[in-house]
């Protein structure tokens, strides 16, 4: 046998998976079959007020879209936040349908000249990659006669340790070097560009809280001695996120609360506080991802040469981070349960295998289960982040999985 991560604490010790105050088969029903994703916004509720308590009053809070870009989740999102992140012309259109005239921030790579003239009609911040980026911006905006939002992404001279995907500390197609971002500023402005301050986004996914504490740290420094060799304020530093969630054996969660009050103190004594800049934390996962349940149906068991399997209708097509999939080195297994059956004792040990024509489509790997039939459910948890549109959704024709957002009552 091998183990599995933690149940979140939002259903763990449950004698059958509850959302809403219903049962997995009633919300397998709402969405019409399986798989299906069901979110829970009441999860998600409490996780931005745990949030919000925890951060200093002058940190706002943002939402990265390309955690779940599922539209009833992200408009109920996104009357929670104070501002959306985007990386993409479509996460950006969906971002201006969900908060209209919020505050809603373009980051990424490779932006094309359409979406740079939409982000700038729409007064949507860009976050700038690189100084090519600026002039293409730059001249749109002169075109358009509309002094574009300019915001510039940092590749800090530091890295978030512990982070599952690093973003800084190294060359990288994410972000202007540190070196080149005061000389980069200095023309934004001279050119009339609308400078809206720094984006910078150390690294994802670490569950190291003193290191996240001490990224902070380094960001505000960094920020204040741009804007001091800029010789201009920022008017607003988007702080990055980093928050990662337990998924895997051995896993802890971050402490939030410590984060926050050592956020507080580190911005009581910058000076960047006191010249009105504005700040903000952008989370994805941590906000949705453990708020999401993946429900999916057993179709057949077998067993060969001593192994026993469980196939069911769902797979690495719809939840590839939970196969393994997606940027894990080592294959662990994502907690898994029988959802109407939570409480029941573990009998046997079975690998839950999905129904792509692939060995690599393995959703649990030789977990303990009580013993299970066709025809009953299994759920895959932190399914809230990088499921659905993170996987190869038209891998072999399968077709995609239904979502279910509770408290909106709508499918797709």
């Amino acid at each position: 046998m091998k183990p599995m991560g933690p149940i979140p604490p939002d259903y763990a010790g449950q004698d059958r998976l509850t959302i809403a105050g219903h049962d997995a088969e009633y919300w397998v029903e709402q969405a019409g079959s399986t798989p299906c994703f069901v979110y829970d916004m009441a999860a998600m509720e409490r996780r931005v007020a745990r949030l919000r308590a925890a951060l200093p009053d002058r940190v706002g809070v943002h939402f990265a879209i390309k955690a779940n870009p599922y539209p009833p989740l992200v408009s109920a999102m996104a009357a929670l936040v104070d501002g959306l992140d985007v990386a993409s012309g479509g996460e950006m259109a969906l971002a201006l349908r969900s908060k209209p005239g919020g505050e809603i921030s373009f980051a990424g790579p490779g932006k094309r000249d359409a979406e740079l003239e939409a982000a700038i009609r729409s007064g949507v911040t860009l976050n700038l990659e690189s100084a090519g980026e600026a002039e293409r911006a730059l001249a749109i905006g002169e075109q358009l006669g509309v002094a574009p939002r300019l915001a510039v992404r940092v590749n800090p001279d530091f890295e978030l340790r512990g982070s599952g995907m690093k973003m800084g500390g190294r060359a990288s197609p994410f972000g202007v070097d540190a070196a080149e971002v005061p000389a980069l500023v200095r023309h934004i402005l001279a050119r009339g560009g609308d400078w809206r301050g720094f984006h910078i986004f150390a690294g994802s996914q670490s569950l190291d809280t003193q290191a996240i504490i001490e990224t902070q740290a380094a960001t505000l420094a960094l920020a204040e001695r741009l804007g001091e060799e800029a010789g201009a304020t920022p008017p607003f530093v988007n702080l990055g996120g980093g928050f990662g969630i337990p998924y895997f054996p051995g896993d802890t969660p971050v402490d939030v609360e410590a984060i926050g009050a050592a956020l507080g103190e580190a911005l009581d004594v910058s000076s960047l506080a006191n010249r009105k800049t504005g700040f903000a934390v952008e989370l994805g996962r941590w906000l949705v991802g453990e708020a999401g349940v993946y429900l999916t149906r057993i179709l057949d068991r077998k067993v060969s040469q001593g192994e026993t399997f469980l196939v069911v209708d769902g797979g690495l097509h719809h939840q590839l981070a939970a196969s393994g999939n997606f940027g894990t080195v080592v294959r662990r297994n994502y907690p898994v349960a029988l959802p109407m059956r939570m409480d029941a004792v573990a009998e046997e040990a079975v690998s839950v295998v999905g129904c792509l024509c692939t060995p690599l489509d393995r959703l649990a790997d030789k977990v303990a289960l009580p013993k299970a039939q066709p025809g009953d459910l299994i759920a895959i948890f932190l399914a809230g982040a990088y499921g659905l549109t993170a996987s190869p959704s038209a891998f072999l024709g399968h077709g995609p999985a239904r979502e279910c957002l509770p408290r909106a009552a709508e499918t797709t």
